[in-house]
C-alpha cells in the first residue's frame, strides 16, 4: 500500500486504513493554538462487508474520499461510525452521503446535533441506528465494539474498539494537534508534550468523566495494541507512556512548579515578576515565566498541567484587568484547571482594582486563593520589591506542601 507522502492511505493492521487528512496550515483550533497544523483522522475497516470510522473537517473532504478510493468505492460503504459529531470529525459526513447509502452508527445524544448541524442536507432521510456500550457490529472478520466517552468532550462522543487488531479508535482521547506526514509515535519521536497541551486545552474540565472511562477500559479488559486518535499521531510505541500519562494528568497529579503569568504595561508589573521568579527560582523550585503577549494560552494550559502554584499578575487599566489578563482569566476559568493555588499581583497609577478583580475571577474558576495578593502604587522599590520576593517565598511553600 503506497504510503502516506505519496497522498495514498496508510494501512495499520490487515484492512484497517488511515484514510484522513492533514492540514498543515492550520493555526487555530477554536481559541487553541496549533502552530504545527493539525490532522483529521478517518480511517476504514474492511471485512465482508466496510465500515468507516468518522470523516474529516469539510474542507477536506475530497482529500478523504481520494484516499478512500484508494481502497473501496466509497459508493460501496456499508457503515459509518459517528464517533463523534463535532464538526472537525463529521463536517464531510453530508458530502460522503451524497456517495453512499451506508448506515450511520452514533449515540442517543448525536441523533439530535446530526440532525441540527444537518438540516436540510437530506439528514432526515439518512438510515441512523443508535449504538450505547457494549453493542457490536460484525462485518464478517472484522468486529467493532462501541464505548460511550461521555463528556469527553461533549455529550454524544464514543469510542470505536477494532477487536481482533486491538485497535482502539479514541476519538479526541490521546490526540494531538501535529501536522506530519508520518503516522505513528516511532516514526516522529517524543510527542507526549503535544499530547500534554491537546489534554490541557481539550480535555482538563473532564478529569472526572475520563477516569471513569479509564475504568471501563479495565472492567471490559480492553488492552489495544494500538490507540488511533481523531487527531494527531497513532500510539503503537508509547502506548504505556500515554495511557499512564493520562491516568496522572486525570488525577490532578502536580509536582514543585510553579508559574508566574502576566503582562505589564509600563513595565511595573514585569519588574515585580521578575522578583518573584528570582525568589522561586532561588529555592530551587522549578518556575516559569509567561508573558501573555509572548507565550500562547495553549501553551500556558500545557504548563499548567503540573504546577502545583501560580501567580498573575497585571497592571490596573481603566479600573479593570489588562484586556490580556482578562482574556486568560476566561479561557482559565473554562477549562477549571484541579488542585491549584494561585496568588494575584500587579501594579497601579491613579487607582488600583486589576488585583482583586484577579483575585475574584481566580475563585470563580475554582482555584483557591493564597492571600493576600500584592499591588504596587507607581513602581516598585526596595520595600515593595522585598514584599514581591516575600510572595515568591509563599508560592515555594505551597508548591512543596503538595
Amino acid at each position: 500500500m503506497d504510503t502516506e507522502e505519496t497522498g495514498g492511505v496508510v494501512e495499520l493492521s490487515s484492512g484497517v486504513y488511515w484514510v484522513g487528512a492533514i492540514d498543515w496550515n492550520g493555526r487555530d483550533f477554536h481559541g487553541f493554538t496549533t502552530p504545527g497544523g493539525t490532522t483529521y483522522n478517518s480511517y476504514l475497516v474492511v471485512g465482508e462487508k466496510t465500515a468507516l470510522i468518522d470523516t474529516v473537517k469539510s474542507p477536506f473532504a475530497g482529500e478523504m474520499l481520494r484516499r478512500i478510493s484508494q481502497v473501496i468505492d466509497p459508493s460501496k460503504l456499508d457503515y459509518i461510525v459517528v464517533n463523534h459529531m463535532e464538526l472537525d470529525h463529521s463536517g464531510s459526513l453530508a458530502e460522503l452521503k451524497k456517495q453512499t447509502d451506508a448506515k450511520i452508527l452514533i449515540t442517543k445524544k448525536g441523533v439530535d446535533i446530526l440532525n441540527g448541524y444537518f438540516k436540510g442536507s437530506g439528514s432526515e432521510n439518512w438510515d441512523l441506528e443508535v449504538v450505547k456500550t457494549g453493542d457490536q457490529l460484525d462485518l464478517g472478520g472484522k468486529t467493532l465494539l462501541f464505548l460511550e466517552a461521555t463528556m469527553l468532550h461533549w455529550p454524544d462522543s464514543m469510542e470505536t474498539f477494532l477487536k481482533e487488531d486491538r485497535i482502539l479508535f479514541s476519538n479526541d482521547g490521546f490526540g494531538q494537534h501535529i501536522a506530519t506526514s508520518k503516522r505513528y509515535d516511532f516514526e516522529v519521536g517524543d510527542v507526549l508534550p503535544e499530547a500534554a497541551e491537546y489534554y490541557a486545552n481539550i480535555l482538563m474540565p473532564f478529569h472526572m468523566p475520563l477516569l471513569r472511562y479509564l475504568g471501563l477500559l479495565t472492567k471490559l479488559e480492553i488492552e489495544p495494541l494500538q490507540i488511533a486518535p481523531s487527531h494527531g499521531i497513532i500510539w503503537k510505541r508509547d502506548l504505556p507512556k500515554i495511557l499512564e500519562a493520562y491516568r496522572s494528568w486525570a488525577g490532578g497529579e502536580v509536582k514543585e512548579k510553579v508559574l508566574v503569568i502576566y503582562d505589564t504595561m509600563w513595565g511595573s508589573t514585569e519588574i515585580m515578576a521578575n522578583e518573584i521568579v528570582e525568589a522561586v527560582r532561588a529555592a530551587g523550585v522549578e518556575v516559569k515565566l509567561l508573558n501573555l503577549r509572548k507565550s500562547s494560552r495553549s501553551d500556558i494550559m500545557k504548563e499548567m498541567l503540573d504546577a502545583a502554584a501560580f501567580a498573575v499578575g497585571s497592571p490596573t487599566l481603566n479600573n479593570g484587568l489588562f484586556p490580556t489578563v482578562g482574556d486568560f482569566l476566561v479561557y482559565l476559568k473554562g477549562l477549571r484547571p484541579q488542585k491549584k493555588k494561585a496568588m494575584a499581583f500587579g501594579s497601579y497609577g491613579w487607582g488600583g482594582g486589576a488585583v482583586k478583580i484577579i483575585e475574584q475571577e481566580l475563585k470563580s474558576a475554582g482555584i483557591e486563593v493564597i492571600d493576600p495578593g500584592l499591588q504596587v502604587k507607581y513602581r516598585p522599590y526596595e520595600k515593595e520589591l522585598l514584599r514581591c520576593k516575600k510572595l515568591g517565598e509563599q508560592l515555594v511553600a505551597t508548591a512543596k506542601k503538595n
